[in-house]
């Protein structure tokens, strides 16, 4: 099976502007170059001009509405493809991130790619709401699919935020393995699938936080997609969870995000 396309999802925390940031993040991001590529808290339209400066080979998107932080979608040039902004993954609270779909066209199949940043918080609303929006994700399929295209390829990812529930009674509360326990179960009645990744954690604050590692990016993906394999894995994370010591993760998130960038590669259908 020959590659379709190759996909990069990266969470560049607080992405303004500033010095020589965005230099850094197009040089990261072009040790995998990948030909689409979401990144999010995006935060002020230097960047998106910056970028299609720096980056000449892409078409950009970007996500607009009331909330402070964007979804910037990028492509490569020579690939077909249609972005549209969808406003009801914000469950309906319009300072939210919509969702950001790029359909990419490819040898007469649609790949259907929606990008999320759902709520942050484990408090019990910020839990509700990321709720509602993983549910509104993996529902969004039944919407792509009809007689005429009954199997839609269909898959969202982006920093997904599940770290679980912290309630008042702490007997209630969920932790985040609970919250995605939900998610693979919701995704499997609609036939997709989580797929496995080259290392556990993707999110961390560095050594001098006291926030353990967290699980927090991830990809959902219809299951009769097939995508390249790193090992045992579809996805390889990038950035500081493949620094050797807890100094040298410290400093690349200090430069970069603390998320790792995560790439895989979509097979052909």
């Amino acid at each position: 099976m020959s590659k379709a396309f190759s996909l990069a999802s990266w969470n560049v925390e607080h992405f303004k502007n500033a010095g020589a940031r965005v230099a850094d993040v197009v040089a990261f991001l072009s040790t995998v170059k990948p030909d689409v590529f979401g990144l999010y808290e995006v935060e002020g339209k230097d960047v998106f001009d910056e970028l299609t400066r720096q980056m000449p080979g892409y078409q950009f998107h970007i996500t607009e509405g009331q909330q402070v932080q964007e979804i910037l979608v990028g492509v490569k040039a020579g690939l077909t493809a249609f972005f549209t902004q969808k406003t009801e993954f914000r469950a309906g609270m319009p300072t939210l991130r919509p969702g950001a779909l790029l359909t990419v066209s490819l040898a007469g199949a649609n790949y259907p790619i929606l990008f999320l940043h759902t709520k942050s918080g484990p408090e019990p609303i910020g839990w509700g709401i990321r709720d509602d929006m993983l549910e509104r994700a993996i529902a969004f399929r039944e919407v792509l699919e009809s007689p005429a295209s009954p199997r839609a390829n269909y898959l969202f990812l982006g920093d997904l935020n599940t770290m679980g529930l912290k309630y008042l009674i702490k007997e209630h509360s969920l932790k985040p393995e609970v919250e995605l326990d939900k998610l693979d179960r919701l995704a499997a009645k609609a036939k997709m699938r989580r797929l496995q990744k080259d290392e556990p954690f993707s999110w961390w604050n560095g050594p001098q936080s006291r926030m353990p590692k967290s699980n927090l990016d991830h990809v959902v993906a219809a299951d009769h997609l097939q995508f390249r394999m790193f090992g045992a894995a579809e996805i390889k994370v990038l950035g500081w969870p493949k620094e050797p010591t807890p100094a040298a993760q410290g400093a690349w998130i200090k430069k970069y995000s603390d998320h790792g960038l995560l790439y895989f590669e979509v097979q052909r259908v």
